[in-house]
């Protein structure tokens, strides 16, 4: 179990580092309840390791050694720059990213299960932050690297 759900803008989730391979992972933190494979090209396959009673999903890209990529997190303890982030109003979050130096950001809308649901996406594509409002609520985020070819973490 993870000692934390502190976002790490670019690093990491609580305790576990961006980078760190899915076999080290699976065996200190335990088995997924779930797992979805996402088959994109031949250099970078996606393992999603689903924590449903944890609230996080992770990310893992590569081939022969997956590495941890991306974060997903509905957890009610997630944490970025200090405070709580579920449930908090866009505007909100707009505050505290500004706060923090992130001020480039863009919208959109993504489907959801019900056909006229939609959720409200704010991306910081620089830092690859997510945040996904419904009802002008945040109720998840996700949050990453990008891994090159030879399993290293992009600089930003």
């Amino acid at each position: 179990m993870l000692s934390s759900y502190k976002i790490i803008p670019n690093s990491g989730f609580g305790d576990v580092e961006f980078g760190i391979d899915m076999d080290t992972f699976v065996e200190k933190y335990g088995e997924p309840e779930e797992v979805d494979t996402i088959d994109e090209d031949e250099e970078r396959n996606t393992m999603i390791l689903h924590y449903w009673a944890k609230g996080y999903s992770l990310f893992f890209v590569g081939i022969s050694n997956p590495l941890l990529a991306g974060v997903e997190t509905d957890h009610q303890d997630s944490e970025l720059y200090g405070e709580k982030i579920l449930g908090r109003s866009k505007e909100s979050i707009l505050e505290l990213m500004k706060k923090n130096g992130h001020t480039d950001y863009d919208e959109g809308t993504d489907e959801t299960v019900g056909e006229n649901d939609k959720d409200l996406r704010v991306s910081f594509e620089e830092s690859m932050m997510d945040f996904f409002f419904r009802e002008n609520q945040l109720v998840y985020m996700n949050f990453g690297v990008m891994i090159d070819e030879e399993g290293n973490i992009e600089k930003v």
